[in-house]
């Protein structure tokens, strides 16, 4: 994967909560100028809906997530 085509960065919303150790979710990237979906995987369960961003890149189509909160307006 190239730099300019990595979703590691990008800002996504679960589409599928993840299960921690228990197995992925789903998220969708605002990337590219659209939205793609990825295998979401984190370190402890997250909720359908919730804010994540991308910290790493686990293959072609998962990734690693971490809950997010924007600085700016707290969501």
């Amino acid at each position: 994967m190239t730099a300019d085509t990595s979703p590691v960065g990008c800002v996504g919303v679960l589409l599928v909560a993840t299960r921690g150790a228990g197995g992925p979710g789903e998220v969708l990237v605002k990337i590219r100028g659209g939205s793609e979906s990825y295998l979401a995987f984190s370190d402890e369960p997250l909720p359908k809906g919730a804010t994540v961003l991308v910290i790493e890149s686990c293959g072609a189509r998962s990734v690693g997530v971490t809950r997010w909160s924007d600085p700016f307006t707290g969501n």
